[in-house]
């Protein structure tokens, strides 16, 4: 049979090699509601020799590679849509180097975000880059993930300084620089950022870290209306304040998150906000935050102890879970739009009005500090009608925000549920795209219909 010859095949140069029915399930999924596709066989590298034959033996064999971080992509880039090798990363977690005086780490693409920052702490440094979920670097690269502190340190494409990635020819190529910056010729590293798997498999990352802050706290203003909230965000960042996380999440989510994680937090429209620098200067703009909301109909609440901050920032990060351990059975469908912060009251109000009308119980929460939010809901993916109307708010909700200048995805990237998004936003140049992608994968074997469907 093919597939013992290609186990046979790969196992020559794979210590790990699996086509246990157990495994390939857990390869055929991703977190949300997209369905089910099974691999042929998963392996998991140690070392980049190991990719490297993974590659020679998926060109001899024919079969498409799909990379696997640790399984918590949202769009179904993970899923293997076309069967083949999926390369799971979890073994290739080793941290190669710190180096305090250039602030930078080098890791291989397995590593996760909690293991690095676990690392980097007896350094007095950490990495920033925080999705909520503890996902592999290589993931977050890959997506060009961000999270709660992007407002401060910006996402994964500001982190990266340096990649290895093995490519469809089984070259092996070093692209970008260790150090801070560089004019040398094109910027070919940040075409491997937010490549989703498409272009090759990140073999090694070095990324830029940071100094622990000295001193920080966390303020939770709630309001009486959501517009109110959202409005206020504009207001908190104009004020000059040394904001490094701010989130928000409507009376809905706070609701689930009591009720999952125990919680007995002010059921409320809420901003989160965290502030990070000197104690002084910690304690200056809480002050001058705490005159900010005297002005206004919100009530406000500092935390500064640090077992408490880190209970409310794990409940934030723990959102969606939350709603799906509260909608057992189902599938989770979130919305992931990004606008200018000037349309970002007006974009928030319009999908709370999409959802309403559609009679949807959803969450709207996000890392509203530059522009970008979520809508959450469950939804039945075998039931064919909520399947469509799943699609029908979704695309309301992205229409607008591209309408006002906006994009489909902040974070969670394209995968296969927003292709068709894509077409749209970036119809200029999806065929230059489309071109590169011919010209690095030509057989087109890494990641097939990932980003867009190769003519």
């Amino acid at each position: 049979m093919v597939l013992d010859r290609l186990v046979e095949a790969l196992r020559e140069g794979v210590r790990k090699v699996s086509i246990n029915q157990t495994v390939l399930e857990h390869h055929s999924k991703a977190l949300t509601y997209h369905k089910a596709s099974t691999p042929d066989v998963v392996v998991f590298p140690k070392s980049e020799e190991e990719l490297v034959h993974v590659v020679n033996i998926a060109k001899q064999f024919k079969k498409p590679i799909v990379p696997f971080g640790i399984g918590t992509s949202v769009e179904g880039h993970i899923i293997p849509y076309h069967g083949g090798i999926v390369v799971d990363f979890s073994e290739m977690n080793e941290i190669l180097s710190i180096n305090p005086e250039d602030y930078t780490v080098t890791a291989q693409p397995g590593v996760t975000r909690e293991q690095l920052n676990q690392a980097l702490k007896k350094h007095g440094l950490f990495f920033p880059v925080d999705p909520g979920a503890n996902a592999t670097l290589g993931g977050m690269t890959a997506t060009n993930a961000s999270g709660t502190n992007a407002v401060k340190y910006g996402t994964m494409r500001q982190q990266v300084r340096k990649l290895r990635v093995v490519l469809a020819s089984s070259e092996v190529i070093n692209v970008g620089s260790a150090a801070a910056k560089t004019s040398a010729g094109f910027a070919l590293k940040d075409l491997f950022i937010g490549s989703e798997g498409t272009l090759g498999m990140i073999s090694e990352i070095t990324l830029k870290v940071y100094g622990i802050e000295e001193y920080s706290a966390v303020a939770k203003l709630t309001f009486n209306s959501l517009q109110q909230a959202s409005e206020k965000t504009q207001q908190i960042l104009a004020s000059g304040l040394k904001v490094s996380k701010m989130e928000l999440v409507d009376a809905e989510t706070i609701d689930i998150i009591n009720e999952q994680s125990q919680l007995d937090l002010k059921v409320a429209h809420s901003l989160l906000i965290e502030l990070t620098g000197s104690k002084e200067e910690v304690e200056l703009d809480l002050s001058l935050l705490q005159s900010i909301s005297e002005n206004s109909t919100c009530e406000l609440q500092f935390e500064t102890d640090s077992l408490a901050r880190a209970k409310l920032w794990q409940a934030r990060h723990n959102a969606a879970l939350s709603v799906a351990a509260a909608n057992p059975g189902k599938g989770l469908m979130f919305t992931d739009v990004c606008v200018p912060l000037s349309k970002l009251t007006a974009a928030v109000m319009h999908a709370r009005k999409v959802v309403d009308l559609h009679g949807i119980k959803a969450s709207i929460i996000g890392h509203v500090g530059d522009g970008n939010f979520h809508v959450g809901f469950a939804i039945d993916q075998n039931d064919e009608e909520e399947l469509a109307l799943m699609h029908t708010i979704n695309d309301q909700i992205v229409q607008f925000a591209l309408e006002v200048g906006g994009t489909c995805t902040g974070e969670h990237g394209i995968g296969v549920g927003k292709k068709h998004f894509l077409r749209q936003e970036h119809s200029t140049t999806l065929e230059i795209m489309k071109g590169i992608k011919k010209l690095l994968d030509p057989d087109n074997m890494f990641s097939p219909g990932v980003l867009f469907d190769m003519d």
